[in-house]
């Protein structure tokens, strides 16, 4: 209660100030490809409590279909119908799973499926009018006229139901649902009723999550009057060979496919909900519950509010009301995962299946590498070194549970799943060693090292042998190639760092190895066959069948964010270099290049520049090598009103676990940082015209731009503490001392 207690009186101190979550806008990216859900949750929290719309992927005939790249997130704002609330969600995501415990309020006759739009069962209309959700919060009046709320601790959801004078009052709890629920799935789930007020239960998953165990503690306000359940697959445990009726008021519910109901007392309309969450145990759940979700609904709101009222407030800004909903939302997105994955006793669940105890350190999962190793873990590292030092630390358990020895790919719940290309955690350790993160430095390079030099990466394996990755039979050699080398330059920084001469001696020709790439007649990155000659025909154009992943060779050919020198050399010269950026922002890209990929879209190009995807990130910021540097402030400018706007369909792409947020957190403050590994920034113009950074040392950086605008926000100097700077750069050590950075425009 103390701590509660405490949590409040900043929430009340907060109010009478300037508060920022009143400019954070959740619904921003939960249409089209911003793959958000606008539930409750608190920051980097292991529960994110949302409405599910319609990731059913079966109908009521039990045929199933396809829509799982839609409901990434479990939301889709057009969408009539909610479903009802799950725990689990990615923020996000180009890819479909968790929706964990969905639970739905319900009056009148028993529905125990979920039905579709146009036959539904539990399932229930409801209307944007009555919809709302800030950071910590989310509410919304259903068909049968229950107001839900909801709210959220780190391992708790807490629902609040208010239910019209007179009716029956019952909750669903669907243990088949999930979000991608393809048929087997759920390979089982259990109910106890422990007592009338406390359930326990298990779910195991087989998703992208390959095993999945999530152990569950539901808590109701008032007493259990009776309950039930049913199997739709087949009838578990049936009657214990008829020894009990096991459907109604049984306390022992398991199945493959349970949905269960529990009914209350009209004594008083208000019922309240707490469901917390673990890995671990129904037990460990219980501990979760108990530590963390004592307080009424009103308080733990509160509670959540504070939280994120703390962190967002840590930047200050100026601008119009819309400008702050665009960099606040932007800001929240980036602290939602990666997500805390440990009970309040520090006990987890690896990736070898076992339970840990996380020493000295918080464990956290769901780690999208590929996206987010080039800006979301730098903002962190940067603004939340604290944390981020604790997400290199459950990396570094991760390589050592791991059963081929890598630091994660695409880390999820426990689970690796291997997803995209090249080993971009190597990055992230290297990005928090250069910069100070208190880890150990020759663990952390034993890890890099062993994950660049597994035995199992087939690719990798052909790489390090040809000097580059074979197209013979790998479909992504280019890209490969290409992410590779930057990786092994992140470990020769880290090797020159630590001192390890012998490791940087190795590495250093990898990290070059990008140039055995680059047709020398033409300048793009082109995939190579084992006996050294490129692939013809080549289209540069093209995503599919040229050796790329989610991109073509006209955005991954800039992919050298180690050496943009030696880039503009490969191409063949400045002057060809600068063509070319040019070519690609003002390009006219035929629709017959992206208009059967999910991931390209006309939403998020700008030209043939594909911002929606996150290989082409760093591109408006190599003009900085160039004699043209004002183009990047134009490009960055022209991309963020684009591809950011204060509208429901507002991320022009996915946001992928905040990294998409985080490039524009970056840039709206006017530096970036194209090669994480290193302790640079480039410089480009900032968004607003003042932002104010409290930074975790203490410190607090002022950054000023008087008078920027879309017409002007070309920089004519740029000082620290009333010093030009007299590169294109700034480091992170010049930011982490803070004081005043000053951007004077010109023309």
């Amino acid at each position: 209660m103390r701590k509660i207690l405490t949590l409040l009186t900043l929430f009340l101190t907060a109010s009478v100030t300037a508060q920022v979550n009143q400019y954070v806008n959740p619904f921003i990216g939960t249409t089209g490809m911003g793959h958000c859900f606008p539930g409750a949750c608190v920051p980097f929290g292991a529960v994110q409590l949302s409405p599910d719309t319609d990731t059913i992927p079966h109908n009521i005939a039990g045929e199933y279909q396809t829509k799982t790249y839609d409901y990434c997130a479990g939301y889709q704002y057009e969408d009539p119908t909610i479903v009802g609330f799950s725990h689990t969600h990615l923020s996000g995501t180009g890819h479909s799973d968790l929706g964990d415990i969905l639970i739905i309020p319900q009056t009148g006759a028993l529905r125990l499926r979920p039905g579709t739009v146009e036959h539904p069962g539990y399932r229930q209309r409801y209307s944007h009018d009555t919809e709302y959700a800030k950071p910590g919060y989310y509410e919304v009046t259903l068909e049968d006229g229950v107001r839900a709320q909801l709210t959220a601790t780190q391992r708790v959801g807490v629902h609040k139901y208010t239910f019209p004078a007179d009716s029956l009052q019952r909750l669903v709890v669907d243990l088949l649902h999930g979000i991608y629920n393809y048929d087997g799935k759920v390979l089982w789930s259990s109910l106890r009723v422990v007592n009338d007020t406390l359930v326990t239960g298990s779910r195991y998953t087989d998703g992208w999550a390959r095993f999945n165990q999530t152990y569950f503690a539901i808590s109701f306000s008032k007493p259990i009057v009776s309950y039930g359940y049913e199997d739709r697959k087949a009838p578990a445990y049936t009657g214990f060979w008829r020894k009990f009726d096991v459907h109604h008021n049984f306390p022992d519910i398991a199945g493959r496919d349970v949905t269960a109901y529990f009914e209350f007392a009209q004594d008083t309309p208000e019922l309240t909900v707490k469901v917390a969450l673990s890995a671990v145990s129904a037990s460990g759940a219980v501990k979760n519950l108990a530590a963390e979700a004592a307080g009424s609904f009103d308080e733990l709101r509160a509670l959540a509010s504070a939280q994120w009222e703390k962190e967002l407030g840590s930047i200050a800004c100026e601008g119009t009301d819309s400008e702050k909903r665009r960099f606040y939302t932007a800001l929240y997105h980036t602290l939602i995962n990666p997500s805390v994955y440990m009970d309040v006793d520090g006990q987890y669940r690896g990736v070898d299946g076992e339970v840990h105890k996380a020493d000295g350190f918080t464990n956290y999962t769901v780690f999208s590498l590929w996206d987010t190793y080039r800006a979301e873990h730098p903002l962190l590292n940067l603004w939340k070194p604290s944390r981020n030092t604790d997400m290199v630390r459950s990396m570094l358990a991760h390589w050592k549970q791991n059963a081929v020895g890598m630091l994660p790919v695409w880390s999820l719940q426990g689970n690796e799943g291997w997803c995209m290309s090249g080993y971009h955690a190597v990055s992230v350790v290297a990005d928090a060693l250069v910069k100070g993160a208190d880890i150990d430095a020759s663990e952390a390079l034993d890890a890099m090292v062993a994950t660049a030099n597994c035995p199992y990466l087939t690719s990798a394996r052909e790489y390090i042998q040809y000097g580059y990755a074979p197209f013979d039979h790998d479909g992504t050699a280019a890209s490969n190639t290409l992410e590779y080398s930057y990786d092994d330059w992140c470990i020769l920084q880290a090797a020159l760092f630590a001192g390890r001469e012998d490791i940087a001696e190795a590495f250093r020709p990898r990290a070059k190895a990008y140039r055995h790439i680059y047709h020398p007649a033409t300048g793009f990155a082109t995939p190579r066959y084992k006996d050294g000659s490129f692939k013809e025909p080549f289209d540069p154009l093209q995503t599919y069948g040229e050796g790329f992943i989610e991109g073509n060779s006209w955005n991954f050919s800039f992919h050298v964010p180690q050496d943009p020198a030696d880039l503009i050399a490969c191409m063949g010269g400045e002057k060809v270099f600068l063509q070319r950026l040019d070519q690609l922002f003002d390009m006219e890209l035929p629709a017959k290049y992206y208009e059967d990929n999910e991931d390209i879209t006309e939403d998020c190009l700008i030209g043939g520049y594909v911002h929606g995807n996150e290989p082409s990130h760093h591109i408006p910021y190599l003009y900085a090598w160039t004699s043209q540097p004002w183009k990047t402030q134009d490009r960055v400018r022209n991309i963020m009103n684009r591809m950011y706007r204060d509208d429901i369909r507002g991320l022009g792409g996915n946001d992928d676990c905040g990294q998409m947020s985080a490039w524009f957190v970056f840039s709206a403050m006017g530096f970036y940082p194209v090669a994480p590994g290193s302790t640079d920034y480039v410089l480009g113009v900032p968004y607003l015209p003042y932002f104010r950074v409290t930074f975790e040392n203490g410190r607090t950086l002022e950054i000023k731009a008087d008078g920027v605008s879309d017409r002007r926000h070309r920089v004519k100097k740029v000082l620290l503490n009333g010093k030009p700077i007299t590169g294109r750069f700034i480091s992170h050590e010049q930011l982490l001392e803070g004081g005043v950075l000053e951007f004077r425009l010109g023309w």
